[in-house]
């Protein structure tokens, strides 16, 4: 029994040198432990972020897609077409606007009750201009090259619609950049539309110079 406790002494009383060496072998092991969490967050945290990265692409593949299949329904072209191929192109239209729809893509964005209500404002504002494209295609088209240059940090070419600019940065920092995605995209779709308007006013001019030249050799 003696010898029991003289033994549970030596271990309660060893030297200093032992205790470190104790706490050395103990050491690395809750080190290495921390590191593996460390590195494991930090890789989770890199695949978060290439995840929503990745979401964010397919969200904005989605939207101009959208925007393309409704510019083709309300461009200038369609009333130079028949009735017959101008129903095939609206139903091809549909079903491909139909399809685009079935992909549900969503990166929420954390906003206050300010920056929601900013949002709406400048979403308004810009579907209130797109809904004027038939009636006056040339002013829609000014009036959102004066919005894009709110949203530019460049120095605008033309005109800044100051009062747009000021509802854009209440807005999220995700949301003005989806606002001057979006303002981008409308603004190519105008400019090809007009692109494919002035071809089909060529080849029109084409077509009746031919075909005045015909008549012209009938007769002669």
């Amino acid at each position: 029994m003696e010898m029991v406790r003289f033994c549970l002494a030596l271990g309660e009383f060893s030297s200093p040198t032992e205790r470190r060496r104790i706490r050395f072998k103990q050491k690395p092991v809750s080190h290495i432990l921390i590191n593996r969490q460390r590195l494991g967050t930090e890789k989770n945290q890199r695949r978060v972020e290439a995840l929503r990265e990745a979401a964010t692409a397919v969200e904005q593949e989605k939207e101009v897609l959208l925007e393309m299949i409704h510019s083709i329904q309300n461009s200038q072209d369609m009333r130079q077409i028949s009735d017959g191929e101008r129903e095939e192109l609206n139903l091809t239209a549909n079903r491909l606007m139909g399809r685009t729809l079935t992909v549900e893509v969503s990166v929420e964005t954390i906003r206050n009750p300010q920056q929601e209500e900013s949002l709406k404002h400048a979403t308004r504002i810009i579907d209130e201009v797109v809904s004027k494209f038939l009636d006056d295609l040339g002013n829609a088209k000014s009036h959102l090259m004066s919005l894009y240059s709110a949203c530019s940090s460049e120095v605008p070419p033309g005109p800044v619609d100051q009062k747009f600019q000021s509802i854009v940065i209440g807005c999220a920092l995700e949301d003005q950049k989806k606002i001057k995605r979006r303002l981008e995209t409308l603004l190519r779709n105008i400019e090809n539309s007009d692109k494919a308007i002035k071809l089909l006013e060529h080849s029109k001019g084409a077509g009746s110079k031919t075909l005045q030249q015909n008549a012209e050799g009938k007769f002669n």
